[in-house]
């Protein structure tokens, strides 16, 4: 078992942020792909009135309500907010939901390998937050309206979509939330088309998967939070140590990826790789998040967007976590910008602002 390296003994002061500094830069323009489930995250906010009379519930007066894009349409936003360039590719529905995502995407986010079949349903998870007129708004319930079964994912049109979004690209983010539509066979088929190209860095592949991450197997990185290898593996975690290096190496083994990135919450990141130690990463900023909506969407985006640019994987680890600490303090489905990530790291390393 390869022993256990906390980041705060490998960090390179000046050198290292300068280092840091320079690969946010190369972010700019790197192209990724992002193929996988898009899902419309709806937030309607209210102003708590009384409780009803009807039943023991709150009664929200309305006060306004938003689509932002949720599962590989967070990735894709996430990518492009950093200055990458981002091609999604996908299902969405014909349906009013899908219009209003499409309008909020970001302006760097290609659309033409989305494909809008007749019939199709976009998924929706409805968030209900309420609060007073002086507080902060919390989230009292979420309605999830999932997509029918719709079997698309052998389909030539969806198909030609996949090779046309990752043709020429600089790495690719496989994101599967369940639907279906994301396989292991459609992920192989995307690393076999990313090898036969003649660059002499190999194209990054990274999966995140909810459900279905165990049947992955040989891809660049995989980036699981701690609850999902918990249940993947049948096993608790928490605070035990051993548990979590056998935890990572197992499913570094199982699956023969290049590395495993463990998302752990407030506990920060544990990165694992074949050959190297293991590398524990303490969160960045403040353990009192405001909301986690799509964190693991900002990792993978910063993750990959990295690697596109050249980083090893600590580094892009390092990167992901920075990105990570950010957006765990904004609400609702977010990103994070070059700039803010920029800062984060002069102030992680005390450098004077330019």
């Amino acid at each position: 078992m390869c022993p256990q390296l906390s980041v705060k003994a490998v960090l390179g002061g000046h050198d290292q942020a300068n280092r840091f500094l320079a690969l946010i830069d190369g972010l700019a323009n790197k192209r990724v792909a992002i193929v996988g489930d898009v899902i419309a995250d709806e937030f309607i906010y209210g102003r708590i009135e009384r409780v009803s009379r009807e039943a023991p519930v709150l009664i929200l007066n309305y006060d306004s309500a938003e689509v932002l894009a949720g599962g590989a349409g967070n990735a894709a936003n996430n990518v492009a907010a950093l200055g990458g360039q981002s091609r999604l590719c996908g299902l969405l529905g014909r349906d009013n939901v899908a219009e209003r995502l499409v309008a909020g995407l970001h302006g760097g986010v290609k659309t033409s390998s989305l494909v809008r079949p007749s019939g199709y349903v976009t998924p929706t998870k409805t968030r209900v937050l309420a609060g007073g007129v002086h507080s902060a708004k919390q989230q009292v319930v979420r309605i999830d309206k999932s997509a029918p079964a719709f079997d698309f994912s052998g389909s030539k049109t969806f198909l030609r979509a996949v090779h046309r979004a990752i043709k020429g690209c600089d790495a690719v983010i496989v994101s599967d939330y369940g639907s279906g539509l994301v396989t292991p066979a459609l992920a192989q088929t995307i690393k076999q088309q990313c090898t036969r190209t003649t660059r002499r860095r190999p194209i990054p592949v990274v999966i995140d998967s909810r459900y279905h991450l165990l049947d992955y197997r040989g891809f660049t990185a995989c980036t699981p939070n701690e609850s999902e290898v918990e249940q993947l593996l049948d096993v608790r975690i928490g605070e035990d140590a051993q548990a979590l290096e056998q935890a990572g190496r197992t499913v570094l083994k199982r699956l023969r990826m290049g590395a495993v990135l463990i998302t752990r919450g407030s506990r920060g990141m544990a990165l694992f790789e074949r050959k190297n130690r293991t590398v524990h990463v303490p969160i960045f900023g403040s353990d009192e998040t405001v909301d986690v909506t799509g964190a693991g969407d900002t990792v993978i985006a910063t993750l990959t967007l990295a690697l596109a640019a050249g980083a090893s994987m600590f580094e892009a680890t390092r990167l992901a976590n920075y990105a990570s600490g950010l957006v765990v303090m904004k609400r609702g489905t977010a990103t994070v910008t070059a700039e803010e990530l920029r800062g984060a790291v002069m102030g992680d390393h005390e450098l004077p602002e330019l």
